[in-house]
């Protein structure tokens, strides 16, 4: 069986934000599944998704402040015209990438007992952001 859908997350803050249940809940299909995979994909150039710390929030904004130091908007880009927080966007994306693909048993993404589905918003107002969710499997 494949499926595919576009999934909305609602516009957040800059920052690292867990979005596991905000994926899950628009995914009741994934119940169905006994052996698959799920791969999502976000549609943007300024946002990233990566695995990590479900529990502890002080690591996603650790890890915020780790990207604003590495990543500084006071450098001399060339890509400035919509905004100084754009192309570090567009650095902290391609670093961290865009897409998981994640391993579904019994119904369930099978996950690290500390792991969660991060959503990096690199912009200030980074908007409502889409997710291309494809699901394979039996």
């Amino acid at each position: 069986m494949w499926q595919q859908q576009t999934l909305s997350l609602g516009a957040k803050a800059r920052g690292f934000h867990l979005v596991t249940d905000e994926i899950l809940e628009q995914l009741p299909v994934l119940r169905d599944i006994n052996t698959g995979l799920l791969h999502l994909l976000l549609q943007h150039t300024s946002a990233s998704l990566t695995l990590n710390e479900n529990c502890d929030p002080t690591v996603r904004s650790d890890m915020e402040q780790h990207f604003l130091r590495q990543v500084p908007e006071s450098a001399p880009y060339e890509h400035d015209y919509e905004g100084a927080d754009d192309m570090p966007a567009h650095i902290k994306s391609s670093l961290l990438g865009v897409s998981l693909l994640l391993p579904v048993s019994r119904g369930r993404l099978v996950l690290g007992t500390w792991q969660g589905i991060w959503l990096g918003e690199h912009r200030v107002r980074g908007g409502s952001r889409r997710i291309v969710a494809t699901l394979q499997g039996e």
